[in-house]
C-alpha cells in the first residue's frame, strides 16, 4: 500500500470552522479516494484562509508538508482538485515542476493524472483546466464586489463591524437607562461590570466603551 499525505486549502476566512464545510469536504473526497486505491494517509496538512495564488513556499501548511515528506520518506500528496494545490496557473505549474525536481508525485482526486502524465497532451489540458479556475475565481471575486456595492448603495453600509446594537442589545440597553440617571459614562462603566457586564474581550469595561454603548 502506497503512503502519501492529505493537503487541503481554503482561500476565505468565511470557510473557516468546525461548522463549514470546506476542509471536511476536501477530507472526505481524499480519503474516498485513497481507500479505492489502496492508499493509506499517514498525515494531513491544511492551509486556512491562504490564497491559491500565492507560492507554495509562502504557505505554512504547505511548507510543513514539505518539511515532513522530507524527514519520512513519504513521495505522494493526494488533493481534492488541482486548484485546491494552487488556482493560479503559474503557481499551478511553477509548483507542480518543483515538487516533480524532488520526486514528489500530486495526484488531484478529480483528475488523477493531471500531475502525473508530462506530455504536451497532458500539460495543455492542466494548463486549460488551470485557466478555467482562474476565470471562476476572478468571475466570483466580481460577482461579490458588485453585491457589494449594490447593497452600499441600498443600506449606506456593507461589511465592517457590527455596531455594539447589533452585537450586544442588552448591554446597549443597560448603559443607556444608567446614562439617563445622570450617571458620568465611567460611572455606567463600574455600575455594568457590578452588574456582569464586560468587554468582548473578557476585560472590565471603560467609560468608552460605555459612551458608544449609550449611543448605539
Amino acid at each position: 500500500m502506497k503512503s502519501a499525505v492529505a493537503y487541503y486549502r481554503t482561500s476565505s476566512a468565511t470557510n473557516v470552522g468546525p461548522d463549514k464545510d470546506s476542509e471536511e469536504r476536501q477530507r472526505l473526497a481524499v480519503m474516498a479516494f485513497a481507500e479505492r486505491n489502496e492508499i493509506e494517509i499517514v498525515d494531513e496538512y491544511f492551509d486556512a484562509a491562504v490564497s491559491g495564488g500565492d507560492p507554495i513556499d509562502k504557505r505554512p501548511g504547505f511548507s510543513a508538508m514539505l518539511r515532513r515528506i522530507a524527514g519520512n520518506g513519504v513521495r505522494t500528496i493526494v488533493v481534492e482538485t488541482a486548484n485546491r494545490f494552487a488556482r493560479d496557473l503559474m503557481v499551478q505549474e511553477t509548483g507542480w515542476r518543483r515538487l516533480k525536481d524532488l520526486g514528489i508525485e500530486l495526484i488531484a482526486v478529480d483528475s488523477p493524472n493531471a500531475f502525473i502524465e508530462d506530455t504536451p497532451t497532458a500539460t495543455l489540458i492542466r494548463q486549460i483546466l488551470g485557466a478555467v479556475a482562474e476565470f471562476d475565481r476572478a468571475l466570483l471575486v466580481a460577482k461579490l464586489s458588485a453585491a457589494r456595492e449594490r447593497k452600499k448603495a441600498a443600506t449606506g453600509k456593507c461589511g465592517g463591524r457590527k455596531s455594539w446594537q447589533e452585537r450586544n442589545p442588552e448591554a446597549c440597553a443597560t448603559a443607556k437607562r444608567l446614562r439617563a440617571t445622570g450617571l458620568t459614562f465611567q460611572q455606567v462603566a463600574y455600575e455594568m461590570c457590578a452588574q456582569g457586564f464586560l468587554s468582548e474581550t473578557g476585560r472590565p469595561l471603560t467609560g468608552w466603551s460605555a459612551q458608544k454603548m449609550a449611543r448605539s
